[in-house]
């Protein structure tokens, strides 16, 4: 382990080098539960606007008998795409709990790409049907390509994918990205590639519904990615009255996630889900996991990587007297 004097900077290919699906899947399964059983502790979200789509946030929290502390600085920067560079930006400080001193400071973005594709993946493993075979992707960025690579890896029983995008014209680089893995195909009509579907993942920035509330069939599953901010909004009136909703943490969700539209809803945290309790998806509810995200994803995935940082040789030290 880095000594508390120094302070472990991991730069992107540092992270990408060292954090690996399965790493990842197993930080965000325990800060779900970490979360629920109130373990771990998120503190005050911050998340206010800067003018324009311009947005700034900070997710913070610890888990005292991890001995994690820190937070995340994050935002949205959509003019960084004029600059060739990405409108997503965020940068974790890693905190010594017992001292206040700053142990590493990690680029963010792989690891908030990472934590929230593992999210939906554990969504998906308990929320959907094992035999569920269509999935319905709403999107064609980052987040949406590392939502359906998890799905695929959580979900082996998954063949076809068909992808809905906001232009309504097909992506080539999605299509050459998964094509050997399942067969991906261009949907025109939304509606029409919902109600074939058995597992639907909404990973946009919209403001509006993406498909009808009449396309959801029962025993869908549904992980509803987009909706982090006020107004945002994937999912049609109605649906989440009519639905299993599962949260990864309630308040978050009822402020920011597509629970903002239903606020008299009865909310159900994943995390209460994942120990033995012996619960089992009804088969023909239609199911949705709201993913706001939570501090406790990227703080566990933080230690992770300081850890495996210090087996690898990986980052760069600097004394911090």
């Amino acid at each position: 382990m880095t000594p508390p004097h120094d302070l472990l900077l991991l730069d992107n290919a540092d992270v990408q080098a060292l954090l690996t699906h399965d790493d990842t899947l197993r930080c965000v399964r325990h800060a779900f539960e970490a979360h629920s059983n109130r373990s771990g502790r998120t503190f005050p979200l911050v998340r206010e606007s800067l003018g324009g789509q311009t947005v700034f946030g900070i997710k913070s929290g610890d888990i005292a008998a991890d001995q994690a502390l820190g937070l995340k600085v994050a935002g949205f920067w959509p003019a960084n795409r004029a600059l060739g560079k990405d409108a997503h930006q965020a940068t974790i400080l890693l905190m010594d709990p017992a001292t206040g001193r700053p142990l590493g400071l990690f680029d963010g973005n792989h690891v908030t790409s990472m934590r929230t594709g593992a999210a939906g993946g554990i969504g998906i493993q308990q929320l959907a049907r094992p035999d569920s075979r269509r999935l319905c992707l709403f999107g064609s960025g980052v987040q949406a390509r590392i939502q359906l690579d998890y799905a695929l890896r959580v979900c082996p029983s998954l063949t076809q994918v068909d992808y809905v995008t906001a232009q309504g014209q097909p992506s080539p680089v999605l299509e050459e990205l998964f094509s050997p893995r399942c067969s991906i195909t261009h949907a025109p009509d939304a509606d029409t590639a919902v109600a074939r579907a058995d597992i639907v993942v909404t990973a946009t920035p919209s403001r509006q519904p993406l498909f009808s509330r009449a396309a959801v069939r029962p025993g869908t599953h549904i992980n509803a990615v987009g909706a982090d901010t006020k107004g945002k909004r994937e999912l049609p009136e109605g649906l989440l009255e009519q639905a299993l909703l599962v949260v990864d943490d309630i308040a978050q969700a009822r402020q920011l996630g597509e629970s903002q539209w239903a606020p008299d809803c009865a909310l159900q945290e994943i995390g209460t889900l994942l120990p033995d309790t012996g619960w089992q998806r009804p088969a023909e509810a239609i199911t949705v996991f709201d993913m706001t995200g939570i501090a406790l994803q990227d703080l566990t995935v933080a230690q992770s990587l300081y850890t495996l940082a210090g087996a690898h040789g990986r980052g760069r030290r600097l004394a911090w007297p």
